[in-house]
Formats: C-alpha cells, structure tokens, sequence
C-alpha cells in the first residue's frame, strides 16, 4: 500500500516537470454494465472491454484498448484514497485510491480507481438515468510492454 502512495507522489511530483506527458497506470477489464433508474437496477449486456489507464498526476485518461487515441479525461480532485467495504466485513476502510470526475456536454462521469479496480459512474445530464461501468485490474494484454510502461497499480 505504501508503494502505491509513493508512486502516486511521484506521479504528481513528476507532474510537475512535464503536466503534458501521460503515463500508462494500469489494465482494467470490464466486469458489469447496468443502468439505475429510480430503484430498478439493470444489467446492460456488454461485450468484454479492456481499458487502458494513463495519468500526469494532475488528469486521468481512459481508453478502450486498442484506440488510445479517442479517450475520455477526467481531472483528479482527490488522492488521498477511497472507501470501501468488504462483504461481510462492516466498517468501511480506506484503501489508496483516485476520484476524478470529467463533465463534457452537460453529462457527468466520477471515476473511482484503486490498483484492484476503477469504477466510472455515468449522470447524463437531462436524463434520470446513472450508468454504472465497473471493472478489475488486468495484465496488460501487449506483450511487448516495455518495463516503463508496467502498470503501476497493480500490488
């Protein structure tokens, strides 16, 4: 866990020095799609989506993998971790983590990333509907991924 914050204070501190280049965090593979209206919860089918996870410290960009270049970016608001809680477990525990939120076109995205799983929650903006997008950490599917592009999420 340790680790995990001291290369997210890297990554802010490298910020710093080059805010315009994006380092790749890590390989996220999407696991349920569902849709929330009132109190009806449900499942969009989906095909399995694999995302790919950069960041400057400052914002995150997500891509589907296999085109980097069409992404959503969300701005980093807080870093000092997220909750959760287990099941069965009761009281909620902080683990490190990301939020970041991203508004394009009156529709509202909050990402939750964590080096087990990111989390994109959907508000469009005239609508009363919220998409829930939930998805796991995976391998990186390239095998030729250089040692500098090693995802920094995962344990």
């Amino acid at each position: 866990m340790m680790r995990f914050i001291t290369i997210l204070t890297l990554i802010a501190l490298h910020s710093m020095a080059s805010a315009s280049e994006f380092k790749h965090v890590g390989d996220f593979l999407l696991q349920s799609h569902f849709k929330l209206v009132g109190q009806q919860l449900t499942p969009i089918p989906m095909k399995p989506i694999a995302f790919r996870v950069f960041t400057d410290g400052v914002k995150i960009r997500v891509s589907a993998e296999g085109d980097e270049e069409s992404h959503t970016t969300f701005e980093i608001y807080r870093s000092d971790g997220i909750g959760r809680q287990r099941p069965g477990a009761g009281a909620l525990e902080v683990i490190p983590g990301l939020q970041a939120m991203s508004n394009v076109g009156g529709t509202l995205r909050h990402l939750r990333l964590s080096r087990e799983s990111m989390t994109i929650t959907t508000f469009p903006g005239v609508s009363d509907q919220t998409i829930v997008s939930y998805a796991v950490a995976a391998e990186p599917a390239q095998a030729s991924t250089t040692p500098a592009e090693k995802p920094l999420l995962k344990p």
